[in-house]
C-alpha cells in the first residue's frame, strides 16, 4: 500500500511538471497622463512574456501604444501578466490604485 502510494505520488509529480501550468499575475493601476501611458507601454515592450490590460470586457495588448491610449483612462485597469520581472514590476507598483 505504501509503495503504491509513492508510486501514485511520484506519477503525479512528474505530471505536474511536464505540464505547462499558467499562473496569471494580476495589479490593479490607473494611468493618469499620455506620459504615464508611453511608460507603461515601454515597460511592458521590454517583458519576454504576454501583458494585457483589461476594462469591462475589452482586453488589450499592454505593449500596444495605440490599444492602451483607446482605453478609457479616467478609469481602473486591470493589468494581468504571466511572469515577474522587477523593472515592470516597479512600473505596476508606481501606477498601482488601493
Amino acid at each position: 500500500m505504501v509503495q503504491s502510494h509513492q508510486k501514485g505520488s511520484e506519477d503525479l509529480k512528474e505530471f505536474i511538471a511536464e505540464q505547462e501550468v499558467m499562473i496569471m499575475l494580476e495589479k490593479k493601476i490607473r494611468l493618469r497622463a499620455v506620459d504615464d501611458v508611453r511608460e507603461f507601454v515601454q515597460a511592458a515592450e521590454k517583458c519576454e512574456f504576454d501583458v494585457d490590460v483589461f476594462y469591462n470586457r475589452m482586453i488589450i495588448d499592454a505593449k500596444s501604444i495605440i490599444g492602451v491610449m483607446s482605453m478609457d483612462l479616467t478609469k481602473t485597469l486591470t493589468v494581468k501578466y504571466s511572469a515577474q520581472d522587477g523593472a515592470f514590476g516597479a512600473v505596476l507598483d508606481k501606477f498601482a490604485v488601493a
